[in-house]
């Protein structure tokens, strides 16, 4: 497996065209390669370096094959999947578009809060860093959703921020997924996972 490995990382590191232009787009290339090298590098690493007594035991510790490719049944199986949110957010990082995944996240953690308090501080702070124009993190919303928004932000409930979630669900679920599953990470990781569970079997 750890052959595998290296074989995985030295094809996440070729990801970037060599003969390619020294342009912003190369860099940002090579900015994805290296990022994948190193996140998935620790995922899989995490996954592989036990012995196989010990996977065995451990077997729910890490993605199986059937994990990896129920991924490509549907956003909601990869986000409903603790390593499948990692994967996808790491992809998201690689092509500069998190913002998304990790606003997602945070409706998330939004909608369990029970305190009038917590969903004030929240609800503002989420403001700040996702929603106002400018933000640090800003999101891609329509005009009506975001007044929505600050309307509710004196009296926030734990749907306030439903519209806008389902939004980006949305947008990552036509546009950020499907890029996904077709992408090489993607494919490296089916790879990696099949040889795993051959492994462990055997």
């Amino acid at each position: 497996m750890r052959e595998n490995l290296a074989c995985v990382t030295s094809r996440i590191m070729a990801f970037t065209d060599s003969g390619a232009p020294a342009d912003m787009c190369t860099e940002r290339k090579e900015m994805k390669s290296k990022h994948w090298r190193n996140r998935i590098g620790l995922l899989l690493k995490k996954s592989t370096s036990q012995s196989i007594l010990h996977l065995k035991k451990n077997i729910s510790y890490r993605p199986t094959a059937d994990d990896v490719q129920q991924w490509a049944q549907s956003l909601d199986k990869l986000l409903s999947h603790k390593h499948g949110k990692t994967v996808f957010r790491i992809f998201l990082k690689s092509e500069f578009c998190e913002e998304n995944i990790e606003f997602w996240f945070a409706c998330e953690d939004f909608r369990n809060i029970t305190s009038h308090k917590e969903l004030a501080s929240k609800a503002a702070g989420m403001h700040e860093e996702f929603i106002k124009d400018e933000a640090p993190k800003e999101i891609n919303l329509d005009f009506h959703t975001k007044n929505d928004i600050i309307q509710n932000l004196l009296e926030p409930t734990a749907t306030s921020f439903l519209a806008a979630q389902r939004k980006v669900y949305s947008l990552m679920e036509n546009n950020s997924y499907p890029r996904f599953i077709e992408s090489d990470l993607y494919k490296e990781l089916c790879v990696v996972a099949k040889g795993e569970s051959k492994h462990i079997k055997s």
